[in-house]
């Protein structure tokens, strides 16, 4: 979630269309000059921002927001899920495919 407002007075640009413009130029100039690493803070987060916008999106999510930390990296603070790890889920169950594994349909 982006609060465009915000982000276009922040970045001193005076209208909407006008931040649109000046982003796709920054995305074409760093696909131009081969900049295409990705950037963790905005594609393993929710939301980042102020800690008031963060409090109030994860407000707004309500129950969804369960078990969602609020981090503070750098100079803003990030929405974030906790990760986990499959063997918590599938535990040691896990194992190569076997004879007994299979099931046969009566085709006949």
């Amino acid at each position: 979630m982006i609060n465009y407002e915000r982000l276009r007075e922040l970045l001193g640009f005076d209208s909407y269309d006008s931040l649109k413009t000046g982003h796709r130029k920054w995305v074409e100039g760093r696909l131009e000059n081969g900049k295409t690493l990705r950037d963790d803070k905005w594609t393993r987060n929710i939301a980042v921002g102020s800690e008031r916008f963060i409090e109030n999106v994860k407000s707004s999510m309500g129950t969804m927001a369960s078990g969602r930390k609020v981090i503070e990296a750098e100079e803003s603070f990030q929405l974030r899920e906790t990760q986990s790890l499959y063997i918590d889920h599938f535990g040691v169950e896990k194992c190569e495919i076997d004879p007994k594994n299979t099931y046969f349909w009566d085709l006949n």
